[in-house]
């Protein structure tokens, strides 16, 4: 027999919205059950119950943006801490792109609940995902996403000659990160100096630390692409909007 899970529970992974976003739905009473309208924080609901979502839930998800940001070197990308400043403080107009030909104005009302979908350390740069979207959200940081990333990454070899052929190797499967075996990634040379990784997991300081156990030193780390999205040639320090054409 099936059991009962909360509704917000099952609203997230119908993929209609996040949790908190069904809790304020559900409390607007925007959200109905076979029919019927809960209203009450905490129902449960039968996976084989019918869920839908009143018009107005639609219209406000419609108007949720999501930004992307160039990130440069000296910002964090959450809460601001040890008095760096957080990447949203790049969200003004005039640090819009030229190029984004979208035809959406800019609001203070974007801001709020405006919140980074993964980091990017303070000392890397590259394409960051502020979203006000709890389903990108949770596309690109849910447990169970399978959204890869790439990265250009700058190294110097701390030991004579070249970077053995099985430590390449060993970069693209065979280490692990505090106890646990890192998933499969794809890890290649662009040039004499610069590797690309690409991972579908981000661990804290992930590729530094699989550099440091094959005696490599990061000097540089980018990210260029999240899934389908590349930051292509947004300049550092400037953000678009992500259009609805385009898919993680």
């Amino acid at each position: 027999m099936s059991e009962p899970i909360r509704l917000s529970k099952r609203m997230s992974e119908l993929g209609l919205c996040s949790r908190r976003e069904a809790d304020e739905w559900i409390a607007k009473g925007w959200v109905r059950v076979d029919g019927k309208v809960i209203s009450e924080l905490g129902s449960k609901v039968l996976p084989e119950q019918k869920i839908t979502i009143e018009k107005q839930a639609r219209v406000e998800q419609a108007r949720r943006v999501t930004v992307l940001i160039n990130k440069p070197m000296g910002y964090v990308s959450g809460q601001a801490e040890d008095g760096y400043k957080p990447a949203v403080v790049l969200v003004r107009p005039e640090n819009r792109w030229d190029e984004d030909k979208l035809p959406i104005q800019f609001s203070g009302g974007q801001l709020k609940s405006l919140v980074p979908a993964g980091r990017l350390d303070i000392d890397s740069i590259g394409l960051l995902v502020l979203t006000q979207d709890g389903r990108i959200a949770k596309q690109l940081i849910g447990e169970d996403t399978n959204i890869d990333k790439e990265y250009l990454v700058r190294v110097k070899y701390s030991k004579p000659g070249n970077l053995p052929d099985h430590d390449l190797q060993r970069l693209n499967h065979g280490l692990s990160l505090d106890g646990k075996a890192l998933l499969p990634a794809i890890v290649r040379w662009q040039n004499d100096d610069q590797l690309s990784f690409t991972l579908r997991e981000g661990k804290k300081r992930q590729i530094r630390r699989m550099c440091e156990l094959v005696g490599l030193k990061v000097l540089g780390l980018k990210r260029v692409r999240i899934g389908q999205v590349k930051l292509g040639d947004l300049p550092v320090g400037q953000w678009r909007y992500l259009s609805d054409s385009e898919s993680f």
